[in-house]
């Protein structure tokens, strides 16, 4: 894969950097610990509460407090990518380095400790000749436990827009693509294992007196970080000097938005970074941040999550509104709709709807108390849900959340009854499903719209460069390109899918 080289380098520099503030922060409470078992007993605990969070909800909690941060001392503090995943996997690493490090001090014989004091050594001077030396092989054993832990959960920091190997995986569940979520897990368990053998070389050098090995070991990490650093060849040549950052959330069709985005801004002479996998409320918190500079976005969830409006307009009506008070709040600009619209919309087989007699939404709620829905990871969440509620008042046997992939699974291999299906997914026509209509009008439309942020919503180039997707993509143009990402056979990449959907656009308009 093209990409793998690439976020290979990115994850390890990640891992690395982790570590190295992990280690920075994690030795001296250890030490202290140590010394101090009173202080000791309350900073295990605290560290051991850290790391009952999971990795996910410990990343994804950085963003928004980074966020707050800047807005509240005007620095500009990054929210989305490096910083976050950063400190999260440092926190994330402490437990094993403070938990070994202490055992390492405690270990050591209290005879030979006391023979250091006979020979008049300060504090510092027993730590650094015999208490790190003695307990090394016990300090590292956490160290590598840290950096294996490290390694792995750095995968999940795709999810707040810092490029890893997870970018593989995420995408490749989403796509089913079972060959890059193979190629990503491989690659982090490699790499991991590859550095817990060089730590495990340094550790058993230290523990047989060894020298050969622990220079050997050191040498080959110290190669590994500079790798990290270097910068990659083979990116396109600019005669722009602004990077270009292009959002996606998490599903086929904004990864081949995003793809065809990136398409047009390099035809242009644009440098461009991806940030993909983000969730809805993210995505836009970074585009109004600066994080991020342009991505696709959805009338409806823009109307719900970022205004708070509860009522239904009209689609002209609901994007004149969206454009003036997202420009006047966030300085974000909308550029355009694309031309087509993914809504939301409760979909069932055809089978099924006929055998419950459901035609409709108000059919399905009289219906729900004997049927199963699977629903995205986020609807259950989003004020959509909360107005089908108030204007159906459902009451369904059992409602599972799933990844928009499996979610069409579970609806196959009937898992589930219903599912809250996406309008432009190639997967509805294909599977025969039927979508129920809405009569009292729960949900609002949901034009695909470009946005563009603050840092780029006045550059004429980058808007006119864009100004040329708005209104040329029909729904069948985008089912069609979804289909040919999410097909089981004849799978396309969304790089593909995109290149054929850019050529679909350009024989339209001849």
């Amino acid at each position: 894969m093209s990409d793998l080289l690439r976020l290979v380098q990115a994850h390890l520099l990640l891992s690395i950097c982790a570590m190295i503030v992990a280690l920075a922060i994690g030795l001296p409470i250890a030490i202290l610990a140590a010394r101090r078992p009173r202080i000791g007993a309350p900073i295990l605990g605290l560290v051991s509460l850290l790391q009952t969070i999971p990795g996910l909800a410990l990343l994804a909690l950085f963003y928004p407090l980074l966020l707050f941060l800047g807005r509240a001392t005007g620095l500009p503090i990054p929210a989305l990518g490096f910083l976050p995943a950063l400190l999260a996997l440092a926190l994330f690493a402490l437990l094993p380095i403070i938990r070994n490090g202490v055992t390492a001090i405690r270990g050591v014989d209290p005879t030979l400790v006391e023979a250091a004091d006979g020979l008049g050594m300060t504090g510092w001077q027993r730590l650094a000749k015999v208490e790190l030396p003695l307990g090394a092989p016990v300090l590292l054993a956490g160290i590598r436990t840290a950096t294996v832990w490290t390694i792995g959960t750095a995968t999940l920091a795709t999810t707040i827009g810092q490029p890893s190997l997870g970018d593989l995986i995420f995408s490749g569940l989403q796509t089913e693509d079972w060959r890059r979520v193979l190629t990503g897990c491989l690659a982090a368990a490699g790499l991991a294992l590859t550095v817990d053998f060089l730590l495990g070389l340094i550790e058993g050098g230290l523990a047989q007196r060894r020298r050969w090995k622990v220079w050997t070991g050191a040498g080959l990490l110290l190669v590994a970080a500079i790798a990290a650093l270097l910068p990659l060849g083979g990116r396109l040549p600019s005669d722009k000097g602004q990077t270009v950052v292009v959002g996606a959330k998490n599903f086929s069709e904004q990864y081949i938005l995003a793809e065809l985005i990136e398409m047009r801004l390099r035809a242009a002479g644009y440098r461009t970074e991806r940030r993909d996998n983000l969730g809805s409320a993210i995505a836009y918190r970074a585009l109004a941040a600066g994080d991020i500079d342009v991505y696709v976005d959805y009338s409806g969830t823009l109307w719900a999550n970022v205004l708070g409006r509860t009522d239904t307009l009209p689609s002209a009506a609901m994007l004149q509104a969206l454009q003036r008070e997202m420009a006047g709040r966030d300085r974000v600009q909308l550029l355009g709709a694309l031309g087509f619209e993914n809504a939301y919309a409760f979909a069932m087989t055809r089978a099924r709807a006929t055998e419950m007699g459901i035609a409709d939404l108000d059919d399905l709620a009289r219906a729900s108390g004997k049927l199963r829905l699977a629903t995205d990871l986020e609807f259950q969440n989003r004020p959509e849900w909360q107005a089908v509620e108030r204007l159906y008042r459902p009451q369904f046997r059992e409602i599972r959340q799933y990844s928009p992939t499996f979610m069409y699974r579970a609806l196959g291999d009937r898992s589930a009854d219903a599912i809250t299906a996406f309008s432009s997914d190639g997967r509805i026509s294909e599977m025969q499903l039927i979508t129920l209509p809405d009569p009292r009008r729960a949900l609002p439309h949901y034009d695909a719209v470009l946005l563009l942020g603050p840092g780029i919503g006045n550059d004429p180039g980058i808007a006119a460069v864009l100004q040329s997707l708005v209104g040329s993509i029909p729904i069948d143009s985008m089912r069609a390109a979804n289909w040919m990402v999410d097909r089981d056979a004849d799978k396309t990449t969304p790089r593909q899918a995109a290149e054929w959907l850019d050529g679909k656009i350009n024989r339209d308009r001849m």
